[in-house]
């Protein structure tokens, strides 16, 4: 676990990684349950074969989830970032299949102070890795973080 970052010591270029995760199938079916997106692709393997995949795959917001439950599990920003201002440059780049090891790798990339006293406004780019090396989801996330008490 890494000390809590605060507006004064996130730096830009700083890259942080996370403790790795392995996908299952439970926890494919527990997230289409959550939202209720049953596509086949998600779902059933002989549908996901035909469709070019080896069997089923996750849904890709549930990798972005994975990169949020990765970051809180750094304990880094749980007092620190007290807002989501959004996502931007999101994109899917591998499929997420179950038996998959991932660790999210994320970077500090920006910061300015926020017209609101003792915060400050910041971007750091989420990037969800398979042990293998391979990118299966990324982007850039703006919080809301404040400044050291």
């Amino acid at each position: 676990m890494v000390d809590q970052i605060w507006y004064e010591d996130f730096a830009p270029g700083e890259v942080l990684t996370s403790a790795s995760r392995r996908i299952s199938t439970d926890d494919i079916d527990r997230y289409a349950a959550l939202t209720g997106e049953y596509h086949p692709v998600h779902m059933d393997d002989e549908f996901a074969r035909g469709a070019g995949f080896r069997g089923r795959i996750a849904h890709g917001l549930f990798g972005l989830a994975l990169i949020e439950g990765l970051k809180a599990g750094l304990g880094c920003f749980e007092r620190s970032v007290v807002a989501s201002l959004g996502w931007d440059k999101v994109a899917f780049h591998a499929p997420l299949e179950p038996g998959d090891e991932v660790h999210l790798r994320l970077e500090m990339v920006s910061k300015r102070m926020s017209s609101k006293a003792g915060r400050g406004i910041a971007t750091e780019r989420g990037i969800l890795v398979k042990a293998d090396g391979t990118k299966v989801t990324s982007g850039d996330h703006v919080v809301v973080l404040l400044c050291r008490p």
